[in-house]
């Protein structure tokens, strides 16, 4: 039978039994588990309860949510031009911009994350610069605190934002474009009053799936951070692996996944369909 006579289901088949095996499956597992040591649904709720009112998830909570808002603005406002170069790259250009965006993502995010921990130590390159040309007098505290945190991540998250932007910008129809400068509209006029309005889903979209996943890092902030710079799921797996404290991780899982999921349901309303295949 062809494959374009195959119900639809058939086809998602595959992708369907590894969502469930790697994803679906662990985490209900894991869920289930911790929660079953608590007993009844009311002793359940009381530890939802203490969770949710708990002083010191809500600094985390609170912590996680400004990291991940700096993170994403950052991403943004490189993202942005970034993107707009590549849409506008051809040949050769777009080759170059387009590796200097994936090629990163050959190497996991660790060895990734331990190259920047070489770069922002006081003895680090960027400190070194700095100081060969006198604009400091002594080496900067960029690890291990807030400032590393946020470098690390916004590095790491950059390539989401940048081929998010980069579908939206290229599904713009330049008549669109080519007739605001036929009225007499000045390039900085079209930029900003027909190409950005366009581009808006995108950014919108870009901006809730890096702020989707800057809310859930763990290796990052891990490496980088100083002690206030705990972040939900850092938070996470030191209830399971040092206290072994299951039902309260249990619970805050599903605080981060609950947002998690609406935030990616705000997502799929604005990033459109058919529209993440790169173009030259």
């Amino acid at each position: 039978m062809p494959l374009g006579r195959l119900p639809a289901w058939l086809l998602l088949a595959p992708a369907l039994v590894l969502l469930f095996g790697v994803f679906l499956m662990p985490i209900g597992w894991f869920l289930v588990s911790s929660l079953r040591e608590l007993g009844t649904l009311a002793e359940i709720l009381e530890e939802m309860e203490a969770v949710l009112f708990s002083d010191t998830i809500g600094r985390v909570i609170l912590n996680t949510n400004g990291i991940g808002a700096v993170v994403t603005l950052l991403v943004l406002l490189i993202g942005y031009p970034v993107s707009y170069a590549l849409s506008r790259a051809r040949g050769f250009a777009f080759t170059l911009i387009l590796l200097c965006i994936v090629l990163p993502y050959f190497t996991s995010t660790i060895v990734r994350t331990y190259a920047w921990m070489v770069l922002l130590g006081r003895n680090g390159l960027i400190n070194q610069v700095l100081l060969g040309l006198g604009l400091i007098g002594a080496p900067l505290d960029l690890l291990y605190n807030r400032t590393g945190v946020v470098i690390g991540m916004t590095y790491v998250l950059l390539p989401y934002m940048v081929l998010t932007l980069y579908a939206a910008m290229k599904a713009v129809d330049p008549r669109l474009l080519q007739a605001a400068e036929g009225m007499g509209a000045s390039p900085g006029q079209v930029f900003r009053r027909v190409f950005m309005p366009l581009t808006l889903h995108g950014v919108v979209a870009g901006v809730l799936i890096t702020f989707i996943l800057a809310i859930g890092f763990f290796i990052t902030p891990a490496l980088m951070g100083g002690p206030a710079d705990i972040m939900i799921a850092m938070l996470i797996e030191r209830e399971v692996e040092l206290t072994q404290n299951w039902p309260t991780a249990a619970m805050m899982t599903i605080v981060l996944l609950a947002v998690t999921l609406i935030l990616y349901a705000v997502y799929s309303r604005y990033a459109e369909p058919g529209q993440g295949e790169l173009q030259r």
